[in-house]
């Protein structure tokens, strides 16, 4: 098939409204949404697997539960709810693992990660935010999602995600300092394709 000739996700997913429980529907919400939750998975997870895996589960959950959504909130905001619920699990059981390790090698200096040098700073520092911060950054500065749509995704009040946001971005200014727009690129975000 050729591919120029289909319509863009977003025009697709704006045409219909999804219907809970059909097949069809979750299929066009998996095809309008999928590199996007993998984006996501790609910026907290900091993994490809961890992130392919995180994508698959978030999927499967919300396949299981298709016919139980509710309308109320937008279908690409509730499939972003359990795909971040499923990556912070994930990040939960890697900390977890990561102070197992720490415990048993007691005394040993952990070597440092040579991928960390080469990542431009503003990458390092986002992927260095708590999660649930990262999380609200990242919907609205690279999903370009409001905070109605952030709060209706984390399952938050907005107020919560204004003040996340406000967290976040302090933290990166203390981080980064105060560094005029061209010098905070994402350029590394390349590594992580959204649209092809």
């Amino acid at each position: 098939m050729d591919q120029s000739r289909l319509p863009a996700p977003e025009s697709v997913a704006a045409e219909e409204p999804y219907r809970p429980g059909s097949k069809a529907d979750f299929d066009r919400l998996y095809r309008v949404t999928y590199r996007r939750i993998f984006a996501t998975m790609m910026l907290i997870l900091r993994n490809p697997e961890a992130a392919e895996d995180a994508t698959q589960e978030a999927y499967l959950r919300a396949f299981r539960a298709w016919d139980r959504w509710k309308q109320d909130a937008p279908a690409g905001a509730w499939i972003y709810r359990i795909a971040l619920n499923v990556a912070f699990t994930q990040r939960r059981r890697e900390r977890l693992q990561e102070v197992a390790q720490v415990i048993r090698r007691l005394g040993r200096p952990k070597a440092a990660d040579p991928t960390e040098l080469s990542q431009p700073d503003l990458l390092r520092e986002l992927r260095a935010l708590p999660p649930k911060q990262a999380a609200a950054l990242i919907l609205r500065h690279l999903h370009g999602f409001t905070n109605r749509e952030i709060a209706s995704a984390l399952g938050v009040p907005e107020r919560t995600v204004a003040s996340r946001l406000a967290a976040a971005k302090g933290r990166l200014r203390a981080r980064l300092g105060d560094h005029p727009e061209g010098e905070m690129s994402i350029s590394a975000m390349s590594i992580v394709p959204l649209e092809e």
